[in-house]
């Protein structure tokens, strides 16, 4: 039988790109713009809320430190400044890094950032309070270690979020349209959850809600975007943005929060 963990592996694998679309691909269809999550940032600061805010700030003590894996611009750790003496950022992206940073400062909030990859920059983090990690599993295929790590490096809590689907999973009808196949299903996040509970981890909770969409980019600049992750030419973004606004209209969105007790002394 399959282990929880492979399967959570052998599901992203099949979100993989043909390689006969990738070949004429302009450019490559991966990365994150900064200013998007550097926006997403801003408002987050402006305006905490949320379960997993909430869940993440009633763990932390008063001056505790905070550790947020794949911190991006910092939306999912910022918020809690006003109660943390140290926010660590882990990103493998240095412009994601200084958009964190230049944050952190601003809200004078002491702030470490640790370029790299987790699991495998953990060895250049100690143990924190609190661990968060918004909107980064699903870009995991290897998720186990990465949990485990989590665990290992919280001595309050875990607080994980995620959507209860691939975020990429409303882009299906795109992929129909313009190169005529499906995409998957699977992985979701109660996937996470099974694998959590192989884990053991310690006082498991799971938590669904919705949250206004904070997505307030223009639509010719996600138009573009997502041309980009459809292997598109430039040409083709009107096209995108046309079938964009056909699509049901998102006022608000689905996410899930995890939470779980570290093990860290």
């Amino acid at each position: 039988m399959t282990s929880p963990g492979q399967q959570w592996a052998d599901d992203l694998q099949a979100w993989a790109i043909p390689q006969e679309i990738l070949d004429q691909a302009p450019q490559s269809p991966w990365g994150h713009p900064v200013s998007r999550f550097a926006g997403r940032a801003d408002q987050a600061v402006s305006r905490p809320r949320g379960w997993s805010y909430e869940r993440a700030f009633s763990l932390l003590p008063e001056g505790g430190s905070v550790l947020d894996v794949g911190v991006g611009a910092g939306a999912g750790s910022l918020p809690l400044a006003r109660r943390a003496h140290l926010i660590t950022g882990v990103d493998p992206n240095a412009g994601m890094l200084e958009a964190f940073r230049a944050r952190a400062v601003a809200l004078g909030v002491d702030a470490v950032t640790v370029e790299g990859r987790w699991p495998d920059a953990a060895r250049a983090v100690g143990a924190h309070d609190v661990v968060l990690a918004h909107h980064v599993a699903y870009d995991v295929a290897d998720v186990v270690p990465l949990l485990q790590a989590m665990t290992d490096h919280a001595r309050c809590g875990v607080v994980l979020e995620l959507p209860p689907r691939h975020p990429l999973t409303w882009m299906t009808p795109l992929w129909q349209h313009f190169w005529g196949i499906d995409r998957p299903d699977a992985p979701t996040a109660d996937d996470l959850v099974a694998i959590l509970r192989t884990l053991k981890v310690r006082g498991l909770v799971v938590h669904r809600w919705q949250r206004e969409d904070l997505d307030l980019t223009p639509l010719d600049e996600r138009a573009a975007l997502v041309a980009r992750r459809l292997c598109l030419a430039d040409d083709r973004v009107p096209e995108v943005a046309a079938m964009i606004l056909d699509l049901p209209p998102a006022q608000h969105r689905d996410v899930v929060t995890v939470a779980w007790s570290g093990s860290a002394a």
